[in-house]
């Protein structure tokens, strides 16, 4: 009995991974640029093990399961915005931060900062070829108080940028030879790890949309069907538990008459 409780409560464990990941996709489904998380729960046994009847404990062993990253692409929705960018296709935007660290996202929402750089909604700078994207003060700076010219930011395909007619650089957009390696910084940005290996995308194989984003690759309905799927196993799991452990009772009460 305390076997089968075992059991049941190895199997409730993984599912309750799965019920946290799919809660915060459904959750972010909105977010624009999320990449739905996903569990990889590594069961099988060691077939040569189990086929030679291996003495151990290979069946006691906890169920190891990780989690990762579907690096899917979402759809577009076209929001007219010159800040807001789009890859179609393969390549990640690069952001930089204050302290000079680097992280890839797909989700291409940005804005101006006071101090002219192209930023993400979080501050980190966007980074072009040769660095940070800054737009140059004169560019922006107006003469009269009469002189309302709006900024006109434009964006090539191939990722130049222009403001004013004035070329301000390229988009670095770069290509995760392994995604996997990353580390999620959160729902939309992930870090480089030493084993993360990318490299720039030339201009020619680069397709940026520019007034559009890329939306979250989270399906909704499918999210709620596996929901609703590992609900009924990890219920299924608790009634176990539950009669088991009242038959352990009644055992222990017959036990103590006799």
């Amino acid at each position: 009995m305390l076997k089968a409780i075992y059991t049941a409560a190895l199997g409730m464990m993984p599912q309750q991974t799965k019920l946290e990941s799919a809660a915060n996709n459904i959750a972010n489904a909105q977010t624009t640029g999320f990449k739905r998380e996903g569990v990889f729960q590594q069961s099988l046994i060691e077939a040569r093990d189990n086929l030679h009847n291996v003495a151990g404990d290979i069946e006691q062993d906890d169920p190891r399961s990780s989690r990762y990253a579907d690096f899917a692409q979402g759809s577009f929705e076209k929001t007219d915005n010159p800040f807001d960018l789009a890859i179609d296709g393969k390549g990640y935007f690069m952001l930089l931060d204050e302290n000079g660290d680097e992280s890839f996202t797909r989700a291409g929402r940005f804005a101006l900062a006071a101090d002219g750089s192209i930023v993400a909604p979080d501050g980190k700078a966007l980074l072009g070829d040769g660095g940070p994207l800054v737009i140059p003060e004169f560019l922006t700076r107006r003469t009269s108080p009469q002189d309302e010219q709006p900024l006109e930011l434009r964006v090539r395909e191939t990722g130049e940028v222009f403001v004013n007619q004035e070329f301000l650089g390229r988009v670095q957009i770069v290509d995760i030879q392994n995604p996997q390696t990353m580390q999620r910084l959160s729902g939309t940005q992930f870090a480089p790890t030493e084993e993360t290996f990318f490299n720039a995308i030339p201009a020619e194989d680069l397709h940026l949309k520019q007034g559009f984003l890329e939306l979250s690759n989270v399906d909704i309905v499918q999210e709620m069907v596996e929901m609703i799927h590992l609900q009924r196993g990890f219920e299924l799991g608790h009634r176990v538990i539950n009669t088991n452990d009242g038959t352990l009772e009644r055992s222990i009460e017959i036990g103590r008459v006799l």
